[in-house]
């Protein structure tokens, strides 16, 4: 079973993905998406990024809870645990 901080690290790896400058930024559980430069396709798509490594399939209307990605991570979390 995956931890928090390993969730953390797949949702970091896809924004640096799909968003540019944030290569060698230091992602903190408190960070939001959109306040790291991230409209809301971006979001979708790192959030689809991350579900598909972590073998998960969650309505995109389930996806509307988490404000930041340490939120998104705790959401995944549960989700794995519950699978």
């Amino acid at each position: 079973m995956l931890t928090r901080l390993q969730i953390l690290d797949i949702i970091a790896g896809h924004a640096r993905e799909v968003l540019p400058g944030l290569e060698d930024y230091q992602f903190k559980g408190s960070d939001s998406l959109t306040e790291l430069g991230a409209n809301s396709v971006d979001r979708a798509e790192i959030a689809m990024l991350a579900q598909e490594s972590l073998s998960l399939s969650i309505p995109r209307v389930e996806m509307v809870g988490p404000s930041n990605i340490g939120e998104l991570a705790d959401f995944f979390l549960i989700r794995l645990q519950n699978t």
